[in-house]
């Protein structure tokens, strides 16, 4: 896992092999920050990083300019990981939170520019998240979210849904209110 953008581009991140997590392969990633880069502007976006588990793509945005990242994950190794992490490289913009995300989901009521959302992939509530998204409004006008989530799952049925795009067995479905059409 490296960093591919910004200040820390070519960090190697070496999370313990103990955490409960399966991060975004880094092929996913350059391919997806491939479609934002086109799209949004990273410098001074909130962004809300949902089942952030090692911080992977929170210190992605981190590193491209976010103002802030705000880091979800139930799991506490995880969420210190990525404190400690953020903290070696002096990230200030990354604010994490060990919490249960639905929960979470349900106390949050700042907006963001972006909503980025890993959940495992076994999880049977993934297509309530962009439900939650919206109905709570935590997008700014034109904000984007996106799910990462097994490529055989279709999210498209929600009436906010863009458009997928598949990286092997994982992909990610693009939701939003204004004209964020991914390029």
């Amino acid at each position: 896992m490296r960093i591919i953008g910004g200040a820390l581009r070519g960090l190697r991140l070496n999370p313990p092999k103990n955490l409960p997590v399966r991060p975004t392969t880094d092929l996913a990633k350059e391919a997806l920050f491939n479609i934002l880069q086109n799209k949004i502007a990273f410098e001074n976006i909130r962004v809300l990083d949902l089942f952030s588990g090692t911080g992977n793509i929170s210190m992605e945005f981190a590193s491209r300019g976010a103002e802030i990242v705000v880091s979800v994950d139930r799991s506490i190794q995880c969420v210190n990981y990525l404190k400690d992490t953020a903290r070696q490289h002096k990230l200030n913009n990354i604010k994490t939170y060990k919490d249960d995300v639905f929960k979470y989901l349900q106390l949050e009521t700042e907006q963001f520019d972006l909503v980025f959302a890993d959940p495992p992939y076994d999880l049977n509530r993934i297509p309530e998240i962009p439900g939650i998204i919206f109905d709570k409004n935590l997008l700014l006008p034109d904000g984007l979210l996106i799910v990462e989530h097994q490529s055989l799952q279709n999210l498209s049925k929600h009436p906010l849904f863009i458009e997928q795009r598949e990286y092997g067995h994982s992909s990610f479905s693009f939701f939003g209110t204004g004209n964020q059409n991914p390029q």
